[in-house]
């Protein structure tokens, strides 16, 4: 069965981004482009999988900016400038970034961040979640503070996110009432519900939402700009796209804005054991600022 389908298979024509009926033209050179661009922009590393994803997300802007083929809107897009040129460039940026999140992700990491913070009680702590999508992890961290310091401990949680789109979704704080990761104790606890139009909604409640200072950063910015260091890092499922070079680069960077002997929480598949110079592992996907 199996060497019949693969004979099927060697005999079978390979179709390549030219031979497919697609409605915008879109060939290997576009997507070589669009690679070589999102690279230089973001520091995102797309392998040839993900082609089809390129096509079907950016196709939308090609429709909204008028544009009938990709060499035609990446010609645009380089050559664009002023306030209109930025915020396609935040558009392209915004259609190429993925965002998988839930609340309480990965949970290990909110028991260790929890022990940690018990150190300091009368001293709030300075926390960064630099990849904090819809909001999602940013509030789950905040819940944490709120828990073992208590809402109004003055600890700063910035949280930070490359697309913009995202950043808006995580500022209204609204969710669906039956989200991933909750307990009823901190739905009640923590939330708002909805009612009449709003009915299977929660949202953020605005004690706990204060304590998240949202904005927009891109980890490639040349010289980041951060204010007093931080005392924990979230950086988690952020270095997956990101090649050896560019993780370094970044790996770096955290180190510069922590507190010696500050932790990093990184995603479940992301190991740096090879930035040793920089920092230790000290758990399971958490290292400590050397």
């Amino acid at each position: 069965m199996t060497a019949s389908l693969d004979a099927t298979r060697a005999l079978a024509p390979v179709l390549d981004d030219d031979t497919i009926d697609h409605e915008f033209s879109f060939g290997p050179a576009d997507f070589e482009r669009v690679r070589k661009l999102i690279y230089q922009r973001a520091g995102i590393s797309l392998h040839d999988g993900k082609r089809a994803m390129v096509y079907s997300r950016l196709s939308r802007r090609l429709r909204e900016t008028g544009h009938r083929s990709f060499k035609d809107y990446l010609q645009w897009l380089e050559g664009v400038s002023g306030p209109a040129g930025e915020q396609e460039w935040q558009q392209f940026i915004n259609s190429l970034t993925t965002n998988l999140t839930s609340f309480f992700r990965e949970e290990h990491h909110f028991h260790a961040l929890a022990d940690a913070l018990k150190g300091f009680k009368g001293k709030p702590p300075r926390i960064w979640c630099a990849a904090s999508s819809t909001g999602e992890e940013p509030y789950s961290i905040a819940m944490v503070l709120a828990e073992v310091l208590g809402e109004h401990c003055g600890a700063r949680l910035v949280a930070s996110d490359i697309d913009t789109k995202v950043l808006s979704t995580a500022r209204r704080g609204v969710y669906a009432a039956d989200a991933r990761g909750l307990s009823p104790e901190r739905l009640k606890r923590h939330f708002l519900r909805g009612t009449g139009a709003n009915a299977g909604f929660i949202r953020i409640k605005p004690e706990l939402a204060k304590m998240v200072d949202l904005r927009p950063f891109n980890l490639m910015t040349p010289n980041w700009s951060m204010g007093e260091p931080f005392d924990m890092v979230f950086c988690r499922n952020v270095m997956i796209y990101f090649d050896h070079d560019t993780q370094r680069t970044v790996l770096r960077r955290i180190h510069d804005v922590m507190r010696p002997g500050g932790l990093l929480f990184v995603g479940h598949s992301e190991n740096f054991t090879d930035a040793r110079d920089w920092f230790v592992l000290r758990g399971k996907t958490i290292y400590q600022r050397v």
